[in-house]
């Protein structure tokens, strides 16, 4: 069980970044969040991070540039993309990068708690390797 068990949220929208937090407490994780991929990313937070609960969209590095950054640099962190602006090819085009989930805003809290669980689950461990070009 030595996997990191902090989860990182990373979103643009102040009310996620309030709201989500607390969520993930209830479940039992620690929590951190970020207003941006870039402070995600200048933290100390990124390697001690067990789970990225990531938006889709936002301004600067958006959630699936962040996602190609972190294998960039050889990370491994399971990812739960949130977005409220997909369409139904959103969420086939986000597993097949590598995410274990794709939620769309408004979900449960049983949909995030299902996709918590997969992501701390040792076969949901994102490996880049897995990743073509």
């Amino acid at each position: 069980m030595g996997e990191p068990s902090l989860v990182s949220v990373v979103d643009d929208d102040e009310s996620v970044r309030e709201s989500l937090p607390h969520l993930v407490r209830e479940f039992g994780y620690a929590v951190q969040a970020f207003a941006s991929a870039e402070e995600f990313l200048a933290s100390d937070c990124v390697g001690q991070t067990g789970c990225l609960i990531l938006d889709i969209a936002m301004p600067g590095i958006s959630g699936p540039d962040l996602q190609r950054e972190l294998v960039r640099q050889g990370y491994e962190i399971p990812i739960i993309f949130i977005t409220a602006h997909g369409d139904e090819t959103v969420r086939p085009r986000m597993l097949e990068q590598g995410a274990v989930e794709c939620l769309y805003k408004p979900f449960s809290d049983e949909a995030l708690n299902e996709a918590l669980n997969a992501a701390f689950t040792s076969d949901a461990r994102f490996d880049p390797r897995d990743v073509g070009g």
